[in-house]
């Protein structure tokens, strides 16, 4: 099993570059269909009814969980969010992951705190690597026609209240 998840994750780095080498014609749906790695991710906003909003003017900052981080989560949750009656609590977390404007990583500074689309914010620290909310930004700067994607390694959730 750790075998089998180290081996899909040294291939979707290796393959995950190549795709997003031309995709700054893409918008931030399709640059994320395109990379592959992100199935989970966009299956999630389709669930949710976010894929027009995302792929809309913008511009967007998304920290973008792999299909790994989604993997990491316990045992049927993702099953269990993409639920129809559970929608709501879907988007809170999806949106939770998209800030207005287009934040690229330059931009970013220890303790930076960033107001989300869910009305949450995320806080940015630098110690030992670009974290948000403590997951780890992986790949930063994937440029698309309506924002930016960091890719992230973990799901990150919403401060409850």
């Amino acid at each position: 099993m750790i075998r089998r998840t180290f081996l899909a994750l040294t291939t979707a780095m290796a393959l995950s570059a190549p795709a997003f080498a031309d995709n700054h014609a893409k918008d931030i749906v399709d640059t994320a269909v395109g990379a592959g790695s992100f199935t989970t991710l966009v299956a999630a906003v389709q669930a949710a009814g976010l894929v027009e909003t995302l792929k809309g003017e913008g511009p967007f900052t998304v920290f973008a969980p792999t299909d790994a981080a989604f993997a990491a989560l316990p045992a049927g949750t993702v099953e269990e969010l993409l639920k129809p009656e559970n929608k709501d609590q879907l988007t809170a977390i999806l949106t939770y992951h998209v800030v207005p404007g287009k934040v690229m990583s330059t931009d970013l500074s220890e303790g930076l705190k960033a107001a989300t689309v869910n009305g949450k914010e995320v806080t940015i620290t630098l110690e030992g690597g670009a974290k948000v909310d403590g997951a780890v930004i992986s790949t930063a700067d994937i440029e698309a026609t309506n924002g930016v994607i960091h890719v992230i390694d973990a799901v990150i959730l919403p401060p409850e209240g």
